[in-house]
């Protein structure tokens, strides 16, 4: 079973915003792709070398994967980032209720395939931020 290690929350991301530098180069690095998790095409953000450990950046509510825009770019010399948004939030497919399920069981199971989907061996850290 993959490894899931809660990091910080707003502490965390409030800490390391502090010092960011929206100028960086490194800002036209950060990918933006989709992938098909059940019913559900998911958008995410990704960015820095697959290589390193990854860290998997959660958005809180009501909010999305464009909340970590900046704090990407000072993470991604470290980390391999990947930053979805969940279903019907950000720029994930918004499907009905009759369509899809909107509960925090189903969310993490869609969040649990999309990693997994992703191929992704380990993820060794996930940031929420509430």
């Amino acid at each position: 079973m993959k490894k899931l290690i809660m990091l910080g929350t707003i502490v965390f991301a409030i800490a390391l915003s502090s010092c960011i530098n929206t100028n960086k180069e490194d800002m036209t690095q950060i990918k933006h792709k989709t992938i098909q998790v059940e019913d559900c095409k998911i958008f995410y953000r990704e960015t820095g070398d697959p290589q390193k450990p990854t860290l998997l950046l959660l958005h809180g509510f009501p909010s999305s994967s464009h909340m970590f825009r900046e704090l990407m770019p000072e993470l991604t010399d470290e980390f391999h980032l990947i930053v979805p948004d969940f279903p019907a939030f950000g720029q994930t497919e918004l499907l009905s209720r009759e369509e899809f399920t909107y509960s925090f069981n189903h969310l993490a199971r869609i969040i649990d395939k999309f990693y997994g989907g992703y191929r992704i061996d380990e993820v060794r850290h996930v940031c929420l931020r509430l």
